[in-house]
């Protein structure tokens, strides 16, 4: 049995235990649903919404936060009720005051805006994302071509550009692979965005080292443990699904991926949602076996509400599936921690 960078894998079936009590008491009536696990927050997006929740506790509302911490619509509304302004740009934040940057990271060009409005700013950007440009810096320090796959406009693919945008042109998918032109094809690498389709970032290097054949890797996955092991375990489940339900938002490139995947690996229909609610009856009409999965960034208690949803609709029996159990954690970002620590000592 493999290991993954989270924990353990293998598959394991068994009833779903959780906290949903109308999946548990309602009569069995032959149809099912498989709940995929891994599901929902990673290790980077618990971490950012945590900074922003320590953040608020300690410095007092308003916390600025440069574009949405992560992409979730109930998470965002969740953090703006407490005290959080979500803005585009520094210049929308009061100078002196405190900004958050996203999960996804951003070009150093925005540490220099920050510095230059004399803001506290507090980097929430996940640690693999932040593998990442520093890839991009080494190989660019190297004079290597790099070849960033990922989706255009991409905040985490905006950041890592801005690395080094003399350097890095984007691969926004396989056939994007054919245009591609390099300086030297004996110093070219890729790398990628962290929130892509394993199986069509292996279809986009394939091609591009058709052309390149001495194209090299980055020295370890840029796609990240939870968007792999998520995928993973939807191809599990999705050939037997006549429909897949994932929970998530539009903007999150690892939940529409979800569906993708779900779509290529079998399942009849896909569909993403943000809440319960959004779920069309006329979906479930013909269904016995529904899917439930959710993305990265998304909070559990919106998958608790989907099986709610489900078994009042007589999907009562839920079944977990299991490819891997996630144990990775990251610590908050130093600037957060040493005032917390500041702080603890002067009371105490």
């Amino acid at each position: 049995m493999g290991r993954s960078p989270a924990g353990d894998v293998g598959l394991r079936r068994g009833t779903y235990d959780g906290r949903v009590t109308e999946v548990e008491a309602t009569p069995r009536t032959g149809k099912r649903v498989l709940l995929a696990k891994p599901r929902g927050y990673c290790a980077g997006v618990d971490r950012a919404v945590q900074t922003v929740q320590e953040a608020l506790k300690l410095y007092g509302a308003p916390i600025y936060v440069r574009k949405q911490i992560v992409h979730n619509r109930h998470v965002v509304q969740t953090l703006e009720a407490q005290g959080a302004v979500f803005v585009e740009e520094n210049e929308e934040v009061p100078e002196g005051a405190i900004v958050i940057f996203s999960a996804h990271g951003v070009a150093p060009e925005v540490h220099e805006q920050a510095k230059a409005r004399s803001l506290k700013a507090i980097d929430a950007t996940c640690p693999l994302v932040t593998k990442v440009h520093q890839e991009a810096k080494r190989f660019a320090a190297e004079d290597y071509d790099i070849l960033l796959i990922g989706h255009e406009g991409h905040e985490e693919v905006i950041g890592t550009s801005g690395e080094a945008p003399e350097h890095i042109q984007l691969v926004d998918g396989p056939e994007a692979a054919d245009t591609i032109t390099v300086r030297d094809p004996s110093k070219v690498v890729w790398l990628s965005q962290t929130t892509l389709s394993v199986d069509e970032t292996l279809e986009t290097v394939a091609r591009l080292k058709k052309r390149l054949p001495l194209l090299q890797s980055p020295p370890s996955d840029d796609i990240c443990y939870a968007t792999s092991n998520r995928q993973h375990v939807v191809k599990q489940i999705a050939p037997e699904c006549d429909v897949m339900i994932v929970v998530g938002s539009r903007n999150s490139s690892n939940s529409v991926r979800l569906v993708e995947v779900a779509l290529d690996a079998g399942a009849r229909a896909g569909h993403l949602v943000d809440f319960a609610h959004e779920i069309d009856d006329a979906w479930l009409a013909d269904a016995r076996t529904v899917g439930v999965t959710s993305g990265a960034s998304v909070p559990e208690e919106l998958v608790q509400e989907v099986l709610a949803h489900l078994a009042a609709r007589g999907f009562a029996d839920v079944e977990e599936v299991t490819t891997a159990n996630e144990r990775l954690t990251f610590s908050l970002p130093q600037e957060l921690k040493r005032d917390m620590r500041a702080a603890a000592a002067a009371r105490g």
